[in-house]
């Protein structure tokens, strides 16, 4: 349970929606827990305990609120702020790890022996690594109830349940209901039904909680300025992609929802699954990718009395880190976009999808391609290096990646620590600071990420009268901790970081009446 029950409580007052998936609240005079903005009264204090996961008030013995829904609200952001041995299970938790490969698998991947992985996160969390799969099993198994006409018994296999029976005690236990219970909730019309029942993919709809303030445009922006031809597109406010999943493929449709909910906003997901058992790690590279468990309230409270970044938070105080679907894709894009224009970056990485990548079974609007898989590139930089359409230097850093990826030497998951895989990349030839810690801030979700060498940092560096030291930026950034991603997320928004450098700002010269504003500045900070 939360040690410090009364500050939870007074949350529950306020029916605060920005405390939804901190904590949960189970109520003991009726075995039920909800979030923290449920609507219902809220009850006395001694009948109300905390809790840190939805798991862990499952396994005390609460069922969740059909009101409210608690399983449905945004993830904790205090898993994406630590890089310990527990926030980077949680994170493969919720990328599915143990439903693919047990508690053992997991315990494995974290180098930690299931008995002692088992006391860590129980310590933490209230409850074990299986108690928090099965609350995700259940909420996949309540989605895809509401969304599609699946059998019950394809239900329970596809949300990762061993046996129909272990679905339905899950589901009982939970909901207080039956699946049959729940799916008549939802009001679906017969041609609908019969709609999704035709496709060769599963079509299933469904909506990601976030926390407001969120600014969708910034992160869709970001993405569709890079968006890779067959891979990814955005149309008008919908962004689409492809992803290569541990079961099969998928390509998913976001689309921002401007439909606050007492604090909590929106976005329609539409995702066509070639396999429903990859519904739950789907759902989680699309929070991953726009930065949905992000907290933004905390960013605007770290910035909100800083001189340089203040007024910029102020502006655009729902502003994302965009995140990344695919680790070792995104690792590639970053070797490939060393050097070279936004535009030129994205135009290479087509055409070694287009050389390399798997072709869907069929064409989903402008997605028919998987990005390459690490062997594929491996492959056809022995078959035709002059696909890869870039300097020697360059092609033979991306082999390098490619081995190390497919050998186990370089792991870019959501469970890699930062600190390990910087290291490892940096090792590799052609790889820099600079890649490595882009890769760490997308891919693992870093929020203290900076990179002082950054063009589009410099760049806002000289607008704002600061020199684009590198020594001098890191050291200016101290007290931007943790979250120095978030700081250059809104550096990059400024009008000059995508403008021409000034002569002064390319020969790493500075004015002296901009030396007298870096002083005044650094002072000030």
């Amino acid at each position: 349970m939360i040690e410090d029950p009364e500050r939870c409580y007074q949350a529950a007052l306020s029916k605060d929606a920005r405390f939804d998936g901190w904590f949960f609240c189970g109520v003991t005079s009726t075995g039920i827990y909800c979030r923290p903005s449920c609507p219902a009264r809220t009850p006395k204090p001694e009948n109300i305990r905390f809790y840190a996961s939805a798991a862990a008030a499952q396994q005390a013995g609460f069922r969740a609120c059909l009101r409210c829904r608690p399983d449905a609200t945004p993830g904790s952001p205090e898993w994406n702020l630590r890089a310990d041995a527990v926030a980077r299970a949680m994170r493969l938790i919720r990328d599915g790890i143990v439903d693919r490969e047990g508690v053992e698998g997991l315990a494995r991947r974290l180098g930690y022996s299931v008995r002692q992985l088992n006391r860590l996160i129980t310590t933490e969390v209230g409850t074990g690594p299986l108690a928090l799969a099965r609350a995700q099993r259940s909420q996949t198994a309540r989605i895809l109830l509401e969304t599609t006409d699946l059998s019950i018994s394809h239900v329970a296999f596809a949300a990762g349940f061993a046996s129909v029976r272990q679905c339905n005690e899950t589901v009982q236990q939970i909901f207080a209901d039956t699946p049959s219970g729940l799916r008549k909730r939802v009001n679906q019309t017969v041609a609908g039904r019969r709609a999704t029942a035709e496709r060769t993919t599963q079509s299933i709809k469904l909506r990601l909680p976030v926390r407001l303030p969120f600014s969708p445009d910034s992160v869709l922006h970001f993405l569709g300025l890079r968006a890779m031809p067959g891979i990814e597109e955005l149309s008008g406010s919908t962004y689409r992609r492809s992803l290569r999943l541990p079961h099969g493929h998928g390509v998913v449709s976001l689309t921002p929802l401007d439909e606050p909910n007492r604090g909590t906003g929106y976005v329609e997901g539409q995702l066509h699954l070639s396999d429903l058992r990859d519904l739950t790690t789907a759902v989680s590279r699309c929070r991953q990718l726009l930065d949905l468990d992000a907290d933004p309230v905390a960013v605007v409270d770290a910035f909100r009395h800083d001189p340089i970044l203040g007024p910029l938070v102020a502006e655009h105080p729902g502003r994302r880190v965009p995140g990344a679907a695919d680790g070792f894709e995104l690792a590639v894009r970053a070797v490939i976009g060393q050097q070279v224009s936004v535009t030129g970056a994205r135009t290479v990485a087509g055409r070694l999808v287009m050389a390399a990548g798997e072709m869907l079974p069929e064409a989903n609007g402008g997605i028919t391609h998987l990005f390459p898989t690490p062997t594929a590139l491996i492959e056809l930089a022995e078959r035709d290096p002059a696909a890869f359409s870039m300097p020697t230097s360059r092609r033979k850093a991306l082999v390098a990646l490619a081995e190390a990826v497919a050998s186990g030497h370089v792991v870019i998951d959501p469970g890699a620590d930062p600190v390990e895989l910087r290291t490892s990349l940096v090792a590799l030839p052609g790889i820099g600071p600079w890649t490595a810690e882009y890769v760490a801030m997308r891919a693992l979700r870093d929020p203290d990420a900076f990179m002082p060498t950054d063009l589009g940092i410099r760049r806002a560096a000289h607008t704002l009268g600061l020199p684009d030291d590198p020594e001098f930026l890191t050291a200016l950034t101290e007290t931007w901790r943790p979250w120095r991603s978030y700081a250059m997320a809104h550096l990059w928004s400024m009008p000059s970081a995508q403008a021409p450098m000034s002569p002064s700002l390319l020969t790493g010269k500075t004015t002296k009446k901009a030396t007298k504003k870096t002083t005044k500045r650094s002072r000030a900070a």
